[in-house]
């Protein structure tokens, strides 16, 4: 073993004596090699070279800093490996470094500062500067490659597996409940269900309560009235319909709506509120069908207080329909609706003045909205014109730019229930295809609402999604009828009451 050499003092000492340079250094990415068995003063050449220096404080201690942008993980050894020809070459004077004191014993090595100094370079410095090496994946032609980051929803459902997997994952947070909820959706649902939460302002179903306690009080909710897909119920001020959908078995006798049905009819419903905004320019506006205030997709068994109500409607009326029992995975959609009165069907009609202000109502109203959407609806039976009486003396109507004031006569009506309707959105057309509810055509012959939809059947010649503003007229005429033949009222025109008092003159009456 020849004498250790210190390397450190002789650069120094080459420096101070002869004014040369430092010798040249270069930056290389490479991985250290384990040294090979050779003598201890070559046991500590450095595989990486460094060039220039900078200075730093680390530790309250000044000293040079190299290559920052160079990986050090790992390292255990710190030198300079000085090249080939170790006299240094005349360059021009340069600064000399202070003087080693006289006398001064020398001491072995110690590389332990060095040591320090790189760690401290890769924990606050190189691991944002230089990628790590020992993921080679993100090395290519001295280019950081970005991995592609796959699709959130992805992420996230893997992180739903792997927490079935992994309970020693630790004590679910907020957020990680929120992540389950809305992945469990996602996986549980359909393309079609997710839209219509979507259309429904949604990220995963409510219950009951959660969409209801908002606008009543839950005790004060009663039954008010049923059709064939649904339950109608008060909930303080306004009326909330409940259909249930998606289900693998029949309601009231009927197979449930499917989502994208009831997708539609919810869109149609928030088109037909925008007549109800009265502005300066307005086209088209009418107060003639139904605000909508609220939709929500619900999801669970009828609740213990809606069951109730329902019961104690059945005990007053006898329900035609199915007793609401339904399962745990059961959707529904809820609308909520301004309180419209009373359906024409139950609506007691005082007067010729009443019942002539609601056709010319119901027949603004569809022109209206004919004009905006090319709207029909195709289903305009005496259950779907709901009437309530009131203070004003006329409502506004606007149709094509030209405003119209109609006579109230102390009564207003308000169109519901949009299922079979057809609209042109100005992006989409909705309707529905009535081609394959072929039982709705086979109603009894000679009554009234079977006959308007064997008319509507011939009119559209089953092309259910072209316009025909016929279907309008067709229950307008039903309309008629039906207040001809099934209503009774006083007639209070002027001319008529100066025919009855004629006739009573005469004794003819």
């Amino acid at each position: 073993m020849g004498e250790r050499v210190d390397l450190w003092s002789e650069v120094i000492k080459s420096e101070e004596e002869e004014g040369g340079d430092v010798p040249k250094i270069e930056a290389v990415y490479q991985r250290r090699k384990k040294p090979e068995n050779k003598s201890s003063s070559e046991a500590v050449n450095l595989g990486w070279l460094v060039k220039g220096t900078r200075t730093s404080s680390i530790n309250g201690l000044k000293r040079d800093s190299w290559a920052r942008s160079l990986s050090t993980r790992g390292r255990e050894s710190i030198a300079v490996r000085a090249y080939a020809n170790n006299q240094p070459q005349k360059k021009p004077a340069r600064r000399k470094k202070p003087p080693i004191p006289k006398g001064k014993v020398e001491k072995a090595p110690d590389f332990q500062k060095e040591k320090e100094y790189f760690r401290d370079i890769d924990a606050f410095e190189l691991l944002e500067e230089s990628p790590s090496p020992n993921k080679p994946s993100t090395w290519t032609m001295g280019e950081q490659v970005v991995p592609e980051m796959p699709h959130l929803s992805t992420r996230l459902e893997k992180w739903l597996i792997s927490k079935k997997f992994n309970h020693a994952c630790g004590p679910s947070s907020t957020l990680s409940k929120i992540f389950e909820n809305s992945i469990s959706t996602h996986l549980d649902f359909d393309k079609s269900f997710l839209d219509l939460l979507s259309a429904c302002g949604q990220m995963q179903p409510s219950n009951f309560m959660e969409a209801l306690s908002k606008f009543c009080e839950p005790d004060s909710i009663v039954k008010i009235g049923e059709g064939t897909y649904g339950e109608a119920f008060r909930t303080g001020s306004s009326v909330c319909k409940i259909v249930p959908i998606d289900g693998d078995f029949r309601v009231n006798g009927e197979v449930q709506k499917r989502a994208d049905e009831l997708h539609e009819e919810v869109i149609l419903s928030w088109t037909l509120n925008q007549l109800r905004e009265f502005e300066t320019e307005a086209q088209n506006s009418c107060p003639a069908f139904i605000k909508t205030q609220d939709i929500k997709v619900c999801q669970g068994p009828y609740d213990p207080i809606l069951i109730k109500a329902w019961e104690e409607w059945d005990d007053l009326h006898g329900s035609e329909n199915d007793h609401p029992d339904f399962p745990e995975k059961q959707c529904y959609v809820m609308f909520v609706l301004e309180h419209g009165g009373k359906d024409l069907e139950s609506f007691v009609l005082l007067n010729f003045d009443e019942a002539r202000s609601l056709l010319v109502q119901v027949t603004a109203g569809l022109a209206v909205a004919e004009a905006a959407f090319e709207f029909e609806h195709r289903d305009l039976h005496w259950g779907n014109i709901l009437l309530s009486r009131n203070n004003s003396c006329t409502l506004p109507f606007i149709l094509e730019g030209k405003q119209i004031s109609i006579k109230t006569f102390g009564v207003q009506i308000s169109i519901i229930d949009f299922t079979l309707s057809r609209i042109n959105t100005g992006e989409k057309i909705l309707f529905l295809d009535l081609t394959s509810d072929p039982y709705l055509f086979k109603g009894p012959k000679g009554d009234k609402q079977a006959e308007t939809y064997r008319k509507m059947k011939a009119v559209t010649e089953d092309y259910w999604e072209g316009s025909f503003a016929r279907t309008n007229v067709l229950w307008l005429i039903y309309l008629v009828d039906i207040l001809l033949t099934k209503k009774s009222f006083e007639r209070s025109s002027k001319k008529r009451k100066r025919t009855t008092v004629t006739k009573e003159a005469d004794g003819e009456v």
